[in-house]
């Protein structure tokens, strides 16, 4: 029913209750390359199917890895650990999703196409997970060449109209 990466009958996978575990390697991903600051690892996924208590399908995907970002902060390289689970209601494909299932923040509603994608599915949500501007839990902003700070223009004007108070002008 599954072939790598890929559920047949999304449907069926939920109502069987089935899983579906792979790893997707960040090397050559053309989809993450503009938010990795390099390629070495690989995002494991776990994709359980299942009957909710509403007797809806859903889909629950498992998420696991640690990529290399840029630290927005320091410019530095720095290592990003992803661990998330996101719920997935499946709808029939071409059925409308009904106005109060859009607004539930506990799972999104995808449709269950024939010969489902789980490979983009995972690369959606890594691109969703990955924050927009990662940074260390500490870390100092970059600093001139030599280490000398330049004097902001702020302070050189503060001196300027401190200097001028005390004349008397």
């Amino acid at each position: 029913m599954s072939r790598a990466g890929i559920v047949s009958d999304p449907l069926r996978f939920a109502s069987e209750g089935r899983s579906l575990t792979g790893k997707l390697a960040l090397k050559g991903n053309k989809r993450l390359a503009d938010v990795l600051s390099g390629e070495q690892g690989e995002v494991g996924y776990t994709l359980l199917g299942e009957i909710g208590r509403d007797d809806k399908p859903y889909f629950r995907l498992f998420l696991n890895g640690a990529m290399n970002l840029q630290c927005q902060r320091c410019l530095g390289p720095m290592v990003w650990e992803l661990d998330q689970v996101s719920l997935f209601q499946l709808v029939r494909p071409g059925a409308e999703i009904p106005e109060e299932e859009l607004e539930i923040d506990e799972f999104d509603a995808i449709e269950a196409t024939p010969d489902f994608d789980v490979i983009a599915l995972v690369e959606d949500e890594v691109l969703l997970a990955v924050p927009f501007a990662p940074r260390h839990e500490s870390c100092d902003a970059p600093r001139p060449q030599g280490g000398v700070e330049k004097e902001s223009p702020f302070a050189a004007l503060a001196k300027l109209r401190k200097n001028s108070g005390a004349q008397g002008v």
